[in-house]
């Protein structure tokens, strides 16, 4: 007996194709969408005027050191504003008999500073638009205490640094809880700030500006706050800092 209903074959390999189609489309949706690495947390949120405030005060200026790094080929380096404010002579220290003059132009309503000099340095790879995530590491490295010297900690949330004395702002920044630091490091670690914060691909995304010693954290400037500071199309081509090249660096 004969089906009074039939359908064509030109109908049955087309609804086949037309599967196969579909289910490489969602295939590729599905791998193609971000996914957090693993073992961290959700997407850090943007800043909100109930973060909690870190309340610093600047006291007059006085001799001390910080950290810089370069962030072009032109004699351009970055530090933190508070290590250079106010300072009538301002020089990098290349060695215990060398040091280079260097001006500084005094960022407002951010902990940065930017230091012009004859010394050249190539810039470390920033990467200061891609979000950040929760409970993920990042390293600093600088000059603590006046030596070599680095720490670690891993992303706590978002905070506001509350600065006053000798001058005022007020800007969103990232608190870490300190997780290590090098062999013999003990106390405060003064000296480090103006020094980049890397990420776990050695690439900047902060700058080292406060330290809380009783609660052990750490505290660096916004990424955001660096994008008018940081050329990141010219820093693209810069290599990042590897564990093979860390030391030489």
């Amino acid at each position: 007996m004969k089906s009074i209903f039939s359908i064509p074959d030109y109908l049955i390999y087309g609804a086949i194709v037309g599967l196969i189609i579909s289910y490489a489309n969602i295939k590729n949706e599905s791998q193609g969408a971000a996914k957090a690495p693993d073992n961290i947390g959700e997407t850090l949120p943007g800043d909100s005027p109930l973060d909690p405030s870190i309340l610093i005060r600047v006291e007059q200026p006085q001799s001390g050191t910080g950290t810089a790094f370069a962030i072009n080929e032109t004699g351009q380096w970055l530090t933190a504003r508070h290590v250079v404010d106010s300072c009538d002579r301002i020089a990098l220290k290349v060695s215990n008999q060398r040091f280079l003059p260097v001006t500084a132009n005094i960022l407002k309503d951010v902990d940065l500073a930017i230091l012009s000099g004859d010394w050249t340095r190539k810039p470390i790879r920033s990467d200061i638009y891609t979000p950040r995530f929760l409970g993920e590491y990042g390293f600093f490295f600088g000059f603590p205490q006046g030596n070599p010297g680095e720490a670690v900690g891993k992303l706590l949330g978002r905070g506001r640094m509350k600065i006053t004395g000798r001058y005022t702002t007020n800007e969103p920044i990232f608190a870490w809880a300190e997780s290590g630091r090098s062999d013999g490091l003990k106390g405060s670690l003064g000296g480090l700030s103006g020094g980049p914060v890397l990420d776990k691909d050695g690439e900047i995304i902060g700058v080292v500006s406060a330290e809380s010693i009783r609660r052990g954290r750490v505290y660096s400037v916004d990424p955001r706050n660096l994008r008018p500071v940081i050329d990141e199309d010219k820093t693209y081509k810069a290599r990042p800092i590897s564990l093979k090249s860390y030391g030489l660096q």
